[in-house]
């Protein structure tokens, strides 16, 4: 049985304005095909600007968290995305 590896995503929305729920249950929807979501929470930036973290897991292949990296890039709303941490277990 191969790795596992655990990946935060850190999803900044568009602007102030994105109904971060409804962003959140997109990525899901987007992602949940290729990965285990683990986590989600929301974390305050700056003048009412919230960030979505995205806690995932998956398979240790190559190319994998890139696929899913650009699959929440590709969401309507979605300004950026980066990987805050990763974690072999």
């Amino acid at each position: 049985m191969g790795r596992k590896v655990l990946i935060t995503y850190k999803v900044m929305p568009a602007d102030v304005d994105v109904n971060l729920e409804e962003l959140k249950s997109k990525i899901i929807e987007s992602i949940s095909d290729k990965c285990e979501i683990k986590d989600t929470k929301e974390e305050p930036i700056a003048f009412g600007l919230k960030a979505l973290k995205i806690l995932v897991m998956i398979e240790e292949k190559e190319g994998l968290a890139e696929k899913i990296e650009n699959s929440i890039l590709n969401i309507d709303k979605v300004e950026s995305v980066e990987v805050e941490s990763l974690t072999l277990i």
